[in-house]
């Protein structure tokens, strides 16, 4: 499909009039978490609002980030990135800068380059980074990119990335930078929350080597800088994270997404998102498009209430979890698992279907044995 086609084909399913919502690193992390489904990589990809839609289908998301958090965490940003970014650029040198390749002396505190970003709309602000990134390594020198534009081709739909800064060190080595509001207490931070970052910062590497693979001496780091609050103040600390094993994962994962068109052309004709659509209408176009439900959604998606609510209509097995749908086999639904535990479905012979028989004859026999009115837990 021609670019200016597929452009017009997502508006019409955006709805009239509707921008749309630029995908960011974190809606990637997640969404490579989760290739197979399908209808979010067509929502995200064509700019689609999944909270006005969720909400427009009665099942509103509290998936987000609080305003106070929000707010509090542009604060702690602002404090690391002052003067020039003098306390970022200490601690990027305290923690990898010596590393990071011969000929890298400290950088001189107020002596940092920081060049002016501002372009036209996200694709002229992804070329004005490139030609900085392109400058700052010909010069040789310390600088600090301040929330750059990054571009990376998702399901054939362009997706434009704005990392918190990207440092270029004196011998080209180009290296990531993410500052997060939650606590680093005894230099170690909640581990859950590092993970999330770390996936969120492989997305910025791999858009960032697209630039690097284009500059001559240029080459991006596979560990980043993480910057948390210490302690419980507001003082910044950093650690290095490696995020070559996130970077891989994500990356495979992005090449697996069906493309974008495909999955529009995929649709009935007349299909839209608009909001402004009655609720039956918008839950029928939702339902054209095949999800692959998880628990783990919930953390990630403002539609997963929606998708959650529909897998427990239908009974699904992935509802109970990924770990649970890999171990039930050909088994897809609730039913089909308790019929084959109870002798009245499934073919005998197979391993499923016999481990299913054995844990149900186990706990028949333990709640046989067990005294009258005590609780059996199994």
């Amino acid at each position: 499909m021609p670019a200016t086609a597929l452009r017009q084909r997502l508006a019409e399913l955006r709805g009239p009039s509707v921008a749309p919502l630029p995908l960011d690193a974190r809606a990637l992390a997640a969404l490579a978490a989760n290739p197979g489904c399908k209808r979010r990589a067509l929502l995200d990809g064509a700019g689609v609002n999944k909270a006005a839609l969720a909400t427009a289908l009665g099942s509103p998301s509290g998936f987000g980030q609080s305003q106070f958090a929000f707010m509090r965490g542009n604060a702690f940003e602002a404090r690391v990135k002052a003067d020039g970014g003098t306390e970022l650029m200490r601690l990027l040198y305290e923690r990898k800068g010596a590393g990071a390749g011969p000929g890298c002396e400290p950088p001189v505190a107020g002596e940092t380059h920081v060049p002016d970003l501002a372009a036209a709309g996200p694709e002229g602000r992804a070329a004005r980074t490139a030609l900085a990134l392109r400058e700052a390594t010909a010069a040789g020198g310390w600088t600090l990119l301040d929330h750059p534009m990054l571009a990376l081709e998702v399901a054939g739909s362009p997706a434009y990335l704005e990392p918190d800064a990207v440092v270029v060190h004196p011998d080209g080595h180009w290296t990531v930078v993410e500052i997060k509001s939650f606590p680093m207490i005894d230099d170690s931070a909640d581990a859950a929350k590092v993970g999330a970052a770390a996936r969120q910062a492989a997305v910025y590497v791999l858009a960032l080597e697209r630039v690097a693979a284009k500059v001559a001496g240029a080459r991006v780091g596979h560990s980043v800088l993480l910057v948390c609050p210490k302690d419980f103040s507001n003082l910044p600390a950093a650690s290095v994270v490696d995020v070559r094993k996130q970077r891989s994962v994500t990356r495979r994962q992005l090449e697996r997404l069906t493309r974008i068109e495909d999955l529009a052309d995929a649709l009935p004709e007349g299909t839209t998102f608009d909001v402004d659509r009655p609720a039956e209408e918008l839950a029928a176009a939702v339902e054209a498009v095949e999800a692959a439900y998880a628990p783990e959604c919930l953390a990630a998606c403002e539609l997963a209430f929606h998708c959650r609510a529909k897998a427990r209509a239908v009974g699904a097995v992935e509802a109970l979890g990924r770990s649970v749908r890999g171990e039930l086999g050909g088994l897809t639904t609730i039913g089909e698992v308790l019929a084959a535990a109870e002798g009245t479905a499934g073919d005998p012979a197979d391993p499923t279907v016999a481990a299913l028989r054995r844990a149900a004859a186990l706990r028949t026999e333990a709640l046989a044995g067990a005294p009258a009115g005590a609780e059996v837990r199994c």
